[in-house]
């Protein structure tokens, strides 16, 4: 039996002066006077998967994926063919952080034929994401040679490139997107974020200049002076460093809103709850599998140091950072917040919710060895949930010098999260919320967490890595001390340094910043007096 095809009503579309009404308010961001256009529509339509479509759309561009997600399947189930919103669908997986099923649905709307150079961006952008890198390469070779003046494009190819260790190929598809498109800053903090790279007086020059470009946006000014802090911080004029990265973080924080007692809150509700007496009523619950290991911390704190060292040894793999532990905790807390969920899981629930994890990161395993990595440093926050679900698994702590961290973060823009990063009030809350926390596993749960001090790994790294080996019941190998020698992909700020011998470039960095750092010592307490104590 023939599936009805889609092109009807989009041509029907076309001739209703309603919908035509509601496609200009969409194209010209008028929400408010698009919604009530294309409810009124499908309540006499309901069927009309071109309105479908749209009303997924304005969905979208407020915020509520999920809707936009639950129309596009409906568009889809009532005609398969819609090409349109299936790429949609992709669109909105990819944002979801479901790349495999996004992949899906980009693979079908690429194999029915035509030029899609959009969905061909990105399904390479999907590849990075599940370690398809090769193949990334490829496509964005592929459409960077169609398309050279497209700045944006050349940017996410030098990204990739970055990514898989091709630096000079890197810094060249970055020269590149500057050429076509001389304000796009983030070409600019991408060249500052290799961390290898100095900046000419061309180059400051040219920055300066774009910032004065009438019309810049916000997004292009903060990134323009996060580069430029770096490329003062070069010339060793720390005054003018800082006022850059000050003007920078001021933007970046006014537009992210971060309110700081949400974490301290949440660490709260979590020492009240995750007791002795509350883990020990939960022995042997959760799924067996002993395979992950998670790096958790501060960003910046060294975690991609160890991640290396680590995946350079032949039992253990490196991924990246996996967004599936937040993921399953917004999911599960979507009506009372995860904490309170935790005391309501059943062991049923503790083990089906260990194995969905192993499930889903099984796309990010691409060798056989025995243990595998997820290094996103913000899973700190989330130890009491790992624990429960999957108790054989390790749990290591990189800790920094929170002047050295938290001034690290201040100086960086990362591509998305970290909001607490943009002020050095919220950052010295946010390290001493994480510290506390810390404080507690470590007291209700002697050992069950590894700590990392970074100083000390620098110091004597083959003590070190041994301790650390022993943790996780592995034999040392001598390729650990040799990490800057793998060739793996790495994706985070830290990818160029790891790549090189341990050194101690990033020791006492603060200290040049020090009579503009009175903030953050404030919201630290103590902390950064007594490092490496953990309270």
């Amino acid at each position: 039996m023939n599936q009805p095809s889609a092109r009807p009503a989009i041509e029907a579309a076309l001739r209703n002066p309603n919908l035509m009404a509601a496609a200009v308010a969409l194209s010209e961001n008028r929400l408010e006077d698009a919604e009530p256009i294309l409810r009124g529509h499908l309540r006499n339509a309901p069927t009309d998967v071109a309105a479908i479509r749209m009303m997924a759309e304005l969905a979208a561009r407020v915020g509520r994926l999920k809707d936009s997600e639950a129309l596009l399947r409906r568009a889809l189930e009532l005609t398969p063919d819609f090409g349109a919103a299936r790429a949609n669908l992709a669109t909105i997986l990819y944002k979801q952080n479901r790349f495999p099923e996004a992949l899906e649905h980009l693979n079908a709307v690429l194999a029915e034929g035509g030029d899609k150079p959009v969905q061909q961006n990105l399904k390479a952008a999907t590849l990075g994401r599940i370690g398809g890198y090769e193949e990334a390469v490829a496509l964005y070779q592929e459409l960077t040679a169609r398309f050279p003046d497209h700045a944006k494009l050349w940017m996410s190819y030098g990204h990739m490139l970055k990514t898989v260790g091709k630096q000079d190929e890197s810094i060249a598809a970055y020269r590149r997107a500057l050429a076509a498109e001389p304000t796009l800053g983030e070409v600019y903090w991408s060249l500052a974020n290799l961390k290898t790279v100095s900046f000419s007086e061309d180059d400051v020059a040219a920055m300066h200049m774009a910032l004065t470009t009438p019309g810049l946006g916000m997004e292009d000014a903060y990134h323009l002076h996060f580069a430029l802090g770096k490329a003062m911080e070069e010339c060793a004029d720390h005054d003018a460093a800082f006022a850059h990265y000050a003007k920078a973080n001021a933007m970046r924080s006014a537009e992210l809103d971060y309110d700081p007692h949400l974490v301290r809150t949440q660490v709260d509700n979590i020492i009240a709850l995750c007791t002795a007496e509350f883990w020990n009523a939960r022995t042997g619950q959760g799924h067996d599998a002993p395979d992950p290991i998670f790096i958790i911390g501060m960003p910046r704190a060294g975690s991609t140091l160890i991640e290396q060292i680590l995946a350079s040894h032949s039992m253990v793999e490196g991924t990246m950072e996996l967004p599936d532990i937040p993921a399953m905790t917004i999911r599960e807390g979507r009506d009372t917040g995860w904490v309170d969920a935790l005391r309501g899981f059943s062991a049923q629930d503790a083990e089906r919710l260990g194995a969905e994890f192993i499930e889903r990161t099984r796309i990010q395993r691409k060798t056989t060895k025995p243990f595998f990595i997820d290094k996103l440093p913000n899973n700190w926050n989330y130890v009491a949930f790992i624990r429960l679900i999957l108790p054989n698994a390790k749990i290591i702590d990189a800790r920094r010098h929170p002047l050295d961290c938290c001034f690290s973060n201040y100086r960086q823009h990362f591509a998305k999260g970290q909001a607490f990063s943009y002020d050095l009030a919220h950052m010295g809350q946010y390290y001493a919320d994480y510290v506390r926390l810390m404080a507690h596993v470590d007291k209700v749960a002697p050992g069950y967490v590894y700590r990392v001090i970074h100083e000390q790994l620098l110091e004597n790294p083959e003590r070190e890595i041994r301790g650390l080996l022993d943790y996780l019941g592995l034999p040392f190998e001598d390729n650990c001390l040799n990490f800057h020698q793998n060739t793996r992909a790495v994706r985070t700020a830290s990818s160029e340094q790891v790549r090189r011998p341990i050194n101690r470039d990033g020791v006492d960095q603060w200290k040049p910043y020090a009579k503009h750092l009175e903030p953050l010592k404030r919201a630290l307490g103590g902390l950064w007096a007594t490092y490496p104590a953990i309270s």
